[in-house]
């Protein structure tokens, strides 16, 4: 049996370990998305930086082809005839630092320095070539020294004839290739098999430091490709995450609170009343009650058990107070009452009769008991005399005395349970009116002894006869009990002496004489009574 409190911090915890489980779930999900969308970010910050850089040295040297159709038919001509037309596309260019023409393998004309006579691989070992190059190299005549970006269009069946520009790339460099931190670190331009890096110049080879990761975008259009070196876009994000920590503790804890309102009623006590109501997981027991006189079957009071498949068996002490806390009290009475009406074939079909059936006062308000009993009970025509039993423990004044007086004259009897254990009044006794006073096992159990109440039991006894009110007794368990009880006038005994709360179908059996406590599936039924 588990007990209110175990029941209730059980499922405070569940609940909380839920609101819990929820708000670090929404803690580690936002913060996973944050991660993944601030990857996405550093990897778009690569990428743009790439295109841009692509995009600038493709603007220009596609006006550099445009310049080579004019430049071309040039070659062989003298240079007094050539200069001009050359110097006139290289400040129309403005990146181009000198534009010179080769002929026969000799660079016999320049933009810069007008006529000359060297031989061409002297200056860039490399040329001439029967293919257009476009490479990486030193300036050995202008600014000695310096990275320049040369490009060489050989004339049509000519090795050693044609047109070679070259490229201020080391202007270039800190427009397009200064890094943008943090994302970008390093940026390198790769022309042929050389490098070019902002700030160290040309590089045999690009070398990578541990922690950082390389992206290369390489041009439709030219042969040239562009790296970048930088922290990895995860490590990146990784590192930014703690800034987003307090919104994500922010948005986990309202998940969190708001999980727990929603969980109120799903995971709680009422909701699990509720879904034993919808399963029929209870069920209805009875406990006979006879005569003192000839120990015939009289009535049956009704019980509810409840086997939780979650919980296991949960006692009526246990589920019935907090029933009536959460005013479920009323749903598990219909639901009595209604199994009742369904198996009312079992019972003695006489008005002498009596089904006793446990109510809480709040379920009086408004009329709500009549409501139920109209369309539950009378509908069904019973012999059998209803009893309805409040227990003194719930609070009598609150009963609408009204309903009380309909009660009455729909033949329906009240009972006061367990009298003299709760708030005693008399007054009790003259606005409820009641038909029986039902003595609690806890006086049954005193008699024959010195206890208090002991004499409380006859007080009660005497009170009853004097104002002609039936008395049922509760808890008999000894022979000596029900002598002394039958010996007072006490006409109603209830108790295991006679029979032990059993479920309804067993009932039949019982009253043909079979007294053996009732078994289910093999193990001894449960006895708490419904209170």
């Amino acid at each position: 049996m588990q007990t209110a409190q175990r029941i209730l911090r059980g499922y405070r915890r569940r609940r909380l370990m839920v609101c819990i489980g929820l708000a670090v779930l929404a803690l580690v999900l936002t913060l996973s998305a944050r991660y993944v969308a601030e990857r996405k970010v550093n990897e778009q910050h690569f990428l743009t930086f790439n295109q841009r850089i692509i995009s600038t040295l493709e603007n220009i040297l596609t006006p550099l082809e445009e310049v080579n159709n004019a430049l071309i038919p040039l070659v062989g001509l003298p240079c007094e005839n050539a200069q001009f037309k050359m110097r006139e596309n290289a400040a129309r260019l403005q990146t181009v630092r000198t534009i010179g023409l080769i002929k026969d393998g000799i660079l016999y004309c320049s933009s810069v320095f007008g006529s000359r006579n060297v031989p061409i691989h002297l200056l860039q070992p490399r040329l001439p070539s029967a293919l257009p190059l476009l490479f990486l190299s030193i300036d050995r005549s202008l600014l000695k020294g310096t990275p320049i970006l040369l490009s060489w269009v050989p004339l049509a069946n000519s090795s050693n004839d044609g047109v070679m520009q070259i490229i201020n790339i080391e202007l270039l460099t800190g427009l397009i290739l200064e890094p943008e931190r943090p994302w970008v670190s390093r940026a390198v331009l790769n022309v042929a098999d050389s490098h070019l890096e902002y700030g160290e110049g040309l590089l045999q080879r690009i070398t990578i430091e541990d922690g950082q990761v390389s992206h290369e975008m390489a041009s439709n259009r030219f042969a040239f490709s562009v790296t970048t070196i930088g922290p990895s876009p995860g490590a990146l994000a990784l590192s930014n995450l703690p800034t987003q920590l307090p919104l994500a503790l922010i948005l986990s804890m309202l998940i969190g609170y708001i999980a727990w309102l929603a969980t109120a009623n799903r995971m709680s006590f009422s909701w699990e009343i509720n879904v034993g109501l919808a399963s029929h997981e209870f069920e209805v027991f009875c406990q006979p009650l006879v005569s003192a006189r000839n120990l015939q079957c009289v009535g049956v009071e009704l019980l509810l058990r409840w086997n939780n498949p979650r919980q296991g068996w949960i006692s009526p002490d246990v589920f019935i107070p907090l029933a009536e806390q959460q005013n479920l009290i009323a749903p598990l009475t219909r639901y009595v009452l209604d199994e009742t009406v369904r198996h009312l074939d079992i019972f003695p079909k006489s008005c002498h009769f009596h089904i006793g059936l446990n109510v809480a006062a709040s379920h009086f308000h408004e009329g709500e008991i009549i409501t139920d009993l109209r369309s539950s009970w009378f509908p069904a025509h019973p012999l059998q005399k209803l009893t309805l039993e409040l227990t003194e423990r719930d609070a009598l004044p609150d009963v609408d005395h009204r309903v009380v007086r309909d009660l009455h004259r729909m033949g329906v009897d009240l009972a006061i349970d367990d009298f003299g254990t709760g708030q005693s009044s008399l007054a009790y006794l003259e606005t409820l009116n009641p038909n029986v006073l039902k003595i609690d096992k806890s006086f049954t159990a005193a008699i024959g002894t010195d206890a208090v109440n002991s004499t409380v039991t006859d007080i009660i006894i005497a009170l009853a006869q004097r104002l002609e009110i039936n008395l049922v007794a509760e808890g008999v368990e000894t022979p000596q009990q029900a002598e002394y009880l039958r010996s007072h006038g006490v006409n109603v005994l209830q108790g295991y002496l006679y029979a032990r709360p059993m479920p309804l179908s067993e009932f039949p059996r019982w009253l043909r004489g079979n007294t053996r406590p009732p078994r289910r599936r093999g193990h001894p039924v449960s006895v708490v009574p419904l209170r």
